[in-house]
């Protein structure tokens, strides 16, 4: 099985892909100064053999295209090596818990887990759209410390069903006996669907939410 490179022997490949391009530039700038002198300069009675330095052309390039194959093999090696792509390929199918306040709204309704750093006497849930105004608040039934779930019918404070796939970020504002805030966490939970790169990140579909690979906490076998 091959394995990517990583550490000292990664750094040292780019390094010496950098440093085979950079020859090859100079090589190659060398080559065509040389063969514009010789055009320029030569016998007219016997013309330079086409074939000759048409084969070198061929040649270089062939080297410059092998060095940029290189180089995008190193790109996708780092790629695997830092949890891109290829590796979150393997959680499709596997049930992912990722810290994000946001949800997709999906068959209606829109699930969350809150965490609680410590037992709550009272706590208000809020959901708000994509824009960040609140449509929705209530008086949260689970104080408990520890994990508590959310679940949001999708009605705003007029009872209107909205539409299924938009997003929406839930908050909890909870407070113990002596009134003093308790902090909480907030979680998505599903089954991991689908593998994406967006601008650099790596994001997956946890049930019907996009999430940054990076903020999963915990997976598991369906």
């Amino acid at each position: 099985m091959t394995t990517a490179p990583t550490g000292s022997s990664s750094s040292s490949t780019q390094t010496n892909i950098a440093a085979g391009q950079q020859s090859l530039n100079e090589s190659y700038s060398t080559f065509l100064t040389l063969l514009t002198t010789q055009l320029q300069n030569q016998d007219p009675t016997s013309p330079l053999d086409t074939n000759a330095f048409t084969q070198q052309l061929v040649a270089m390039t062939g080297v410059q295209q092998q060095l940029l194959t290189n180089q995008l093999l190193q790109q996708i090696a780092g790629s695997t090596s830092n949890g891109g792509v290829p590796s979150a390929v393997d959680l499709i199918g596997k049930t992912a818990t990722a810290t994000s306040s946001t949800a997709t709204l999906s068959s209606g309704s829109a699930n969350w887990t809150y965490n609680l750093a410590s037992p709550a006497t009272s706590a208000t849930i809020t959901v708000a759209d994509s824009t960040g105004k609140v449509i929705f608040s209530s008086s949260a039934s689970n104080v408990a410390a520890g994990n508590n779930t959310f679940t949001w019918n999708g009605q705003n404070f007029a009872g209107s069903q909205l539409p299924d796939g938009g997003t929406y970020t839930l908050a909890v504002q909870a407070a113990d006996s002596s009134g003093k805030a308790v902090a909480s966490t907030i979680s998505v939970t599903g089954t991991v669907g689908s593998v994406t790169e967006s601008n650099g990140t790596t994001m997956v579909n946890v049930g019907p939410t996009p999430v940054p690979v990076s903020s999963i906490t915990s997976v598991t076998n369906p």
